[in-house]
């Protein structure tokens, strides 16, 4: 076993014991580690309707955002296979297992990934809804090792993974999907949802 082993482990049992000392904690966590990502829905969608009017640089940010964490989810479960990490309560059988079992592989978690993807691309399109976002997503990685869903080098991993995602592909993508914005914009049905920034001014 590697030190990162030995490590990831000692954070995991301590993520442990701190859950068994925190019953009142268990519904709300288990809530949020399962259901959480509706909140980033909702980040999502008010980073894309503040930017409804502005230029098409930042309107394709906003779209780019949820295209991004999808993309993200879909890289993920390849590396996932090759890995083939088993979940922490198959190695460990005496944890405190508040997540539903299953059979999946455990690193990285796609909970995280997606996390991390649209706490990064949500960064892009405003630094206020991105630090929310960012917050979120550092919780549900931490809900998902306290209901011994994941270890933390899992969630770790997927938040990095999510991020390097959104950033990279905005990277190189931001060119040709700011002119694919600014040419859906021209279109008359497009144009009343999403009005181009000339059109805003009174």
């Amino acid at each position: 076993m590697t030190e990162l082993h030995r490590t990831d482990d000692r954070l995991l049992l301590a993520v442990d014991g701190f859950a068994r000392g925190t019953g009142w904690l268990h519904t709300p966590v288990l809530l949020f580690a399962t259901y959480g990502l509706v909140l980033f829905g909702a980040l999502l969608a008010a980073g894309l309707w503040t930017r409804r009017g502005r230029s098409d640089r930042e309107l394709a940010a906003a779209g780019w955002a949820p295209v991004a964490a999808l993309l993200a989810l879909a890289l993920n479960q390849p590396l996932g296979a090759a890995v083939g990490e088993a979940r922490p309560y198959d190695a460990h059988p005496d944890l405190l297992v508040l997540a539903t079992r299953t059979t999946d592989v455990s690193f990285p978690s796609d909970h995280a990934v997606v996390a991390g993807a649209c706490a990064a691309g949500l960064w892009l399109v405003s630094r206020r809804i991105g630090a929310v976002a960012a917050v979120l997503a550092v919780l549900m990685a931490g809900a998902r090792v306290y209901i011994a869903a994941h270890y933390p080098w899992d969630v770790a991993a997927g938040l990095v993974v999510g991020a390097v995602v959104a950033m990279a592909g905005w990277w190189l993508l931001h060119r040709p999907l700011t002119a694919l914005t600014g040419w859906l914009r021209a279109r008359p049905g497009v144009r009343v949802a999403f009005p181009a920034p000339a059109l805003t001014r009174s």
